[in-house]
């Protein structure tokens, strides 16, 4: 076997049930064999070749694989260059729930139909997830935010997501819960914690603020924390300052979020305003 095997292994600091594996593969090949979780793999270099549930795949760079809890498969590296490729596996209990608020209905584990993918926002979705796990700053809701919109690209693909409707007395509720919110924007807060102060379960909640707001609870933070930032640096506080009474982990991780709404860092940000 060649020596250009290469597998480590991540788990997610903020859910027990959500992992990754970095691979890289030349002659190594996996026999075959199931997964209790969803394999939710994305080829970086190379090729992979696959046997999945009674047909044969090549995995392009770029191309999603998609194995569903306890699917059968194998794979190797499929052509002359070795194959790199990341694997996200999220146990169903973590996805279950969001897939109920999302407009899944039945008790049984949702099944898809289709194993390879080229769909850009479902690569995206698994890119992002894969950087948080290996090690850059995140907070617990941006943590959420990322499974849940992996978990809305499934249920699109599967064919029974459901368009928000509006309601009444949840959007009392979901206003109580947006107060809270701009109350705590400097702590490290879930949507559980929200939740609770609306009195909803976590995720009939998603799916009630998601149907007032037409955004997550979680871009809704962020969104809200990245606002609040702004206002600190109109007002000479440091990007360091802004971050943490913001909520953000530091100053790198306010920076990142900033320049995809600004266009530019906070330090840019103030030097155009002469702060």
């Amino acid at each position: 076997m060649s020596k250009n095997n290469h597998f480590i292994y991540t788990h997610s600091a903020q859910q027990d049930d959500v992992s990754m594996l970095s691979a890289t593969m030349s002659d190594f090949t996996y026999t075959k064999h199931a997964h209790e979780e969803y394999s939710i793999g994305l080829t970086l270099k190379g090729r992979q070749d696959f046997f999945c549930r009674s047909a044969f795949y090549k995995s392009q760079p770029g191309c999603v694989m998609l194995f569903n809890p306890e699917d059968i498969h194998d794979g190797h590296s499929g052509g002359e260059h070795s194959l790199e490729y990341v694997m996200l596996y999220v146990h169903p209990k973590e996805l279950q729930p969001l897939f109920r608020s999302l407009g899944y209905k039945q008790e049984t584990v949702l099944r898809l139909h289709d194993t390879l993918f080229n769909d850009p926002l479902l690569r995206y979705q698994v890119l992002t997830i894969s950087q948080q796990l290996l090690g850059r700053s995140y907070s617990k809701i941006e943590h959420e935010a990322a499974l849940f919109q992996l978990a809305q690209s499934l249920v699109r693909l599967h064919g029974c997501l459901e368009l928000p409707l509006r309601n009444t007395r949840a959007e009392i509720l979901v206003l109580r819960a947006k107060d809270y919110i701009l109350a705590n924007l400097a702590n490290d807060i879930s949507v559980d914690d929200i939740a609770d102060v609306a009195n909803m379960s976590k995720y009939h909640f998603i799916r009630a603020f998601r149907e007032h707001f037409c955004i997550t609870p979680h871009q809704y933070v962020l969104n809200c924390r990245i606002n609040y930032a702004r206002k600190q640096l109109l007002v000479g506080r440091s990007a360091t300052t802004a971050a943490v009474e913001s909520g953000f982990a530091d100053a790198s991780h306010l920076n990142r979020n900033f320049k995809r709404v600004f266009g530019m860092t906070p330090k840019q940000f103030q030097l155009q305003l002469g702060r």
